[in-house]
Parts: structure tokens; sequence; C-alpha cells
């Protein structure tokens, strides 16, 4: 961002553009661990309950674990 576009942002926001992008990816994190957690909990019960073979509740878990994965190297680095 030019540095009128930076003092525009804070003078409209009052947060510094920096801010705001902590604020967005810590967001987008919650998000994704609240929707993991649903997930395999979910699946855990249908495997309990004998609705899902094993093979199933793994592919939910390394599907979190690759999406968690992917977040991280492209939000964090």
């Amino acid at each position: 961002m030019t540095s009128a576009q930076i003092s525009a942002f804070q003078a409209n926001s009052s947060i510094a553009p920096a801010a705001m992008a902590t604020v967005i990816v810590g967001l987008v994190f919650a998000v994704l661990l609240l929707w993991g957690a649903w997930a395999i909990r979910t699946a855990y019960v249908g495997w309990a309950e004998n609705q899902l073979n094993q093979r199933q509740f793994l592919g939910v878990v390394v599907r979190f674990l690759a999406m968690y994965l992917v977040l991280t190297f492209f939000l964090l680095s």
C-alpha cells in the first residue's frame, strides 16, 4: 500500500493495516479450529455408533490437518 492509502485507511478505521490483518488471520484460524473440532467430534460419534468405519474417520482427521497446514503455510508465511 502507498503512504496515502495507509493514511486513508487509518483515518477511516483508526486501526493500522497490520493490526487489521492480524485480527482477520486470527478470526480465520479461530473459525477453522471450531469447524475442525465440530467435524472431528461428529466423525467420532459416527465411528462410535458404527456409521463410519475407521478409514472414513481417519479421512476426516487427515483432511482437517491438511487444511490447517495449508492455511498455516499460506497465511503465516
